[in-house]
């Protein structure tokens, strides 16, 4: 048997890992808590900004120990673990690097370039260890504008100029901007800022107002499970197409390995106007019809559709 799978039969990797980003007082933590059943890291002591109605089981995180040791609880009643912010968790990876092998600092305290790769192994590590364990993880960030030239470009304040190093980690990357009264999360390809999209989801999206002026709750806070929910049945949706165009293709090599004259070529040609088509199957189908009648030297007419 070969070690190889066709498309459909590949393993699914459900979790998602998703970074939102923005300028301060967008609301960022508690989109990120509309994650499916999340339990929060907070390493900023920001919990306390999110409506009382919307907060969850949270860990206020005084050392990179207490993650470690909080990854070894049994955490089988939540789905999703929030990171806010992401650049201060990188700082406690870079204290905790720092304190178990001190030649990993410069003078002035900070990471030297090793340090700095043992960290990103330290990040990928621990998205690998939460993935292992079934869990979407969120993170949040603030903004930061950078120059490229004279294009300004805002990016995710998370490692310094490692960033894009990180952000290849993961599968969305989402930028919170407001026009007005009305926030959006910009995913597609944007000149103007970090963003990722692997998803299939649309370049932008309003975000729902969940609390009035107010102060008062007017809605559910599911605009992230939402878009994993979403994301999920899309995944469903395109292994199912997959297996059905694998077995549609499979069967159709079986019956052009049938024919043996014009008659057969014209039959099979005549069935296959009738079958529905998938993807690219009506191509490549037909280049095997086109292969095994060329082998037995049948022509094509145009004029009638049929071989001869």
């Amino acid at each position: 048997m070969s070690l190889f799978k066709k498309p459909s039969e590949l393993a699914i990797n459900s979790t998602i890992k998703v970074l939102i980003y923005g300028a301060p007082g967008m609301g960022k933590s508690t989109l990120g808590l509309s994650a499916p059943s999340p339990v929060l890291l907070d390493f900023d002591g920001g919990v306390q900004r999110v409506n009382g109605a919307f907060q969850v089981p949270t860990l206020q995180v005084e050392k990179w120990d207490d993650v470690i040791a909080a990854l070894n609880e049994d955490l089988s009643e939540y789905k999703t673990i929030v990171i806010d912010t992401a650049g201060k968790a990188l700082d406690f990876m870079s204290a905790y690097i720092i304190k178990n092998e001190p030649k990993m600092a410069k003078r002035d305290g900070s990471l030297s370039l090793q340090g700095f790769g043992a960290r990103k192994n330290m990040f990928i590590n621990f998205l690998k260890q939460v993935s292992m364990m079934g869990k979407n993880l969120v993170f949040i960030a603030h903004e930061r504008e950078d120059k490229d030239g004279e294009q300004k470009i805002v990016r995710p304040e998370m490692g310094g100029s490692s960033v894009g190093d990180l952000i290849k980690e993961l599968d969305l990357v989402g930028y919170m901007q407001a026009y007005g009264e009305k926030r959006y999360v910009y995913w597609g390809v944007n000149e103007k800022a970090y963003t990722k999209n692997t998803c299939n989801l649309p370049n932008a999206m309003e975000i729902p107002t969940i609390i009035n002026e107010q102060g008062s709750v007017t809605g559910e806070n599911r605009f992230l499970t939402n878009i994993f929910d979403s994301y999920h049945g899309y995944l469903k949706s395109e292994r199912e197409t997959r297996k059905e165009y694998d077995e549609l293709i499979e069967s159709a090599k079986e019956e052009v390995e049938a024919i043996v004259d014009a008659s057969t070529a014209n039959d099979f040609c005549k069935s296959f106007a009738k079958t529905k088509q998938i993807w690219d199957s009506k191509l490549k189908i037909g280049l095997l019809v086109k292969t095994k009648c060329d082998k037995l030297g049948l022509k094509f007419n145009k004029k009638s559709k049929m071989y001869a």
